[in-house]
């Protein structure tokens, strides 16, 4: 199968630490081939570590879209969290 989008929900949990490695690396490379992977995680630093855009959400509502290059764990915990976050301008 050559599925266009690969949903996995929490791809590593109960996994040791070397497995969850090689998975994450399996989700990055499928990624750079051109599939579209969305990954569902309750562990922060998954997250962080094999996105490229995280959608946050609270209460079945998206709060707020993130590239890689602009997600603190701060800034996702308080979109994930239902906190308002005041912005400049």
């Amino acid at each position: 199968m050559h599925p266009d989008i690969l949903i996995v929900d929490e791809p590593t949990r109960g996994i040791d630490v070397g497995s969850k490695s090689e998975i994450h690396n399996l989700i990055r490379a499928l990624a750079r081939q051109g599939y579209a992977v969305i990954v569902i995680s309750s562990e922060m630093p998954e997250v962080l570590h094999v996105s490229d855009r995280i959608i946050a959400m609270y209460s079945g509502r998206i709060t707020e879209v993130f590239t890689a290059e602009e997600v603190s764990e701060d800034k996702l915990i308080q979109a994930i969290s239902g906190i308002e976050v005041e912005k400049a301008g």
